[in-house]
């Protein structure tokens, strides 16, 4: 039996949850070690299943988990961990929590701010329940509340993103000169849109060799299904701080001299090109925005006339500006942003987006690229993947589904608003200006995808023709009512409307015949 002192001293414990996106070694909480609190970790079914995720995912996140709870202990830190084959494990984050804190060990309870809606609910409703004195703190991570609409765009219904980025320059005193953006200019983005060339060569991207074999065996045995490939032996993914940072200077000290130059091409060569990989170690929070783009400026400063100023400005951009714009979207929409469908689609999605089994090659790359590495850079997500999703007029919760399961990076603050804003426009217009469909022709300019393709980028109809081609015209056809009226439309419109009657039903034919066999393309 515990004497009084010590019955008294497990009363007055707190119990923190941690989240297995809230990796942050550098939070104020772990500044300091407490004997009256007791840190909890949670692997469970609940948070694995409601999406079908790449296998990667599912190892990289128990992996980065674990490792940070081996560390917090490793610091002195009191620490609970519950992995997904542990009996006590009652494979959902409330239901473990309500047995913990109905156990009389601890007086309180607290818990980081989460980063998704059904989370966020589900904690709230659950202290609701509780008597005891519950605290939800920041988690120290992102360079503006998430709340920030409501005072850069005060009464707007729409938010532009430059308006919000230079918002944050100003209030990070990011890339400024006296208040002002350095070189005249707050957006380089013009001179980051060349398709690669052959004499340009690719650095093959930084990967480790973490032996996962151990957690795979666990997932498999604990009934978690999966999508995608993964070596279990030698995973790829950074899955903690170190490796993190090793990521992170490898992108500034070689893939940065090229980055924005080439940040929207797509090639057969590389994977991933000259793109940071640190969207994961981001999201997880095992590294910060913030110093993810002081290394880079850093970088900049040391050697500028390695590095020009406008693949520094698109990294930046990307970082500071489109990331936290994306959070604040989601956080002025939700939950109602999870329904919109501004086009009312209701196709499925294409069966070989599952297997990348498809005779269009752009499209055949893009999905086996992301079934192999669980990554896929952002213009093959919006142009390639995104694109066809569009034309072919697929739901927009098949589409959020595979987006959300696919990508290791993917969690639903920035998954979603990406996907079901950027990329499928079914928000009406609350992410980008215009729907972001194009033809064959922009894959072409940015790819060497074409040149190796059984269609033909430059066909539009008949047996050969890229289906993007008439795909295109099909849907701006069929969606006029909605689009005629946007200023970023009208030309192509115009075009549309110059067409010789007999062009635009042999383009509508052939449209139709592949939204029929859509399966088969």
């Amino acid at each position: 039996m515990k004497d009084a002192g010590e019955r008294k001293k497990i009363n007055q414990m707190e119990l923190r949850l941690i989240l297995g996106d809230q990796l942050n070694a550098r939070h104020s909480w772990f500044a300091d070690v407490h004997q009256d609190v007791t840190y909890v970790l949670m692997e469970v079914h609940e948070e694995a299943t409601y999406v079908t995720h790449h296998i990667q995912k599912i190892l990289c996140f128990f992996a980065a988990m674990r490792q940070f709870a081996a560390d917090l202990q490793h610091k002195g830190h009191t620490v609970l961990y519950y992995s997904i084959l542990q009996k006590e494990n009652r494979q959902s984050i409330t239901s473990n929590l309500a047995e913990l804190l109905h156990s009389g060990q601890y007086a309180s309870f607290a818990y980081l701010q989460p980063d998704e809606y059904r989370v966020e609910s589900s904690l709230q409703q659950f202290t609701s329940t509780l008597t005891m004195p519950v605290a939800v703190c920041s988690t120290e991570h992102f360079l503006v509340d998430r709340n920030a609409f409501e005072y850069v765009f005060p009464k707007k219904a729409s938010y532009l993103m430059e308006t919000f980025y230079r918002y944050i320059r100003k209030k990070e005193n990011l890339l400024l000169d006296e208040g002002k953006p350095l070189f005249g200019k707050w957006n380089f983005d013009v001179e980051n849109r060349k398709k690669l060339p052959l004499h340009v060569s690719v650095p093959e991207p930084l990967e480790f060799e973490n032996q996962l074999t151990e957690i795979y065996e666990e997932i498999k045995k604990a009934g978690i299904p999966s999508l995608g490939e993964a070596n279990a032996d030698k995973v790829g993914w950074p899955i903690n701080r170190s490796q993190a940072l090793s990521v992170l200077a490898f992108f500034c000290d070689t893939l940065l001299p090229l980055f924005g130059t080439y940040q929207d091409a797509m090639t057969d060569r590389s994977w991933a090109v000259f793109h940071s990989r640190l969207s994961f170690a981001l999201n997880c929070k095992l590294l910060s925005p913030r110093e993810v783009i002081d290394a880079a400026v850093s970088s900049w400063q040391k050697d500028p006339d390695r590095i020009d100023y406008n693949q520094l400005e698109g990294f930046v951009r990307q970082i500071a500006g489109w990331r936290e714009y994306m959070r604040c979207l989601y956080w002025a929409h939700m939950p109602g942003y999870a329904s919109m469908n501004h086009f009312n689609h209701e196709n499925r999605l294409p069966a070989w987006y599952w297997t990348g089994e498809t005779h269009m090659h752009c499209l055949s790359a893009a999905i086996r690229q992301s079934l192999k590495h669980s990554y896929a850079h952002h213009i093959q997500r919006l142009m390639v993947t995104g694109n066809f999703a569009l034309l072919a007029g697929v739901d927009p919760d098949e589409v959020d589904r595979w987006y959300l399961g696919i990508y290791i990076d993917a969690i639903e603050w920035v998954e979603i608003t990406n996907t079901r804003g950027m990329s499928q426009y079914a928000d009406g217009g609350l992410a980008a200006t215009k729907p972001y469909v194009s033809s064959a022709a922009y894959i072409d300019k940015m790819s060497d995808y074409c040149a190796s393709c059984r269609y033909k980028a430059k066909q539009k109809t008949g047996e050969g023709a890229c289906p993007f081609n008439s795909l295109y015209w099909h849907f701006l056809d069929r969606h006029r009512e909605k689009l005629a009226t946007n200023q970023r439309m009208t030309m192509m419109y115009a075009v549309w409307d110059k067409m010789h009657p007999d062009v635009r039903h042999d383009l509508l034919t052939t449209a139709a015949q592949y939204l029929e066999n859509l399966d088969a393309l």
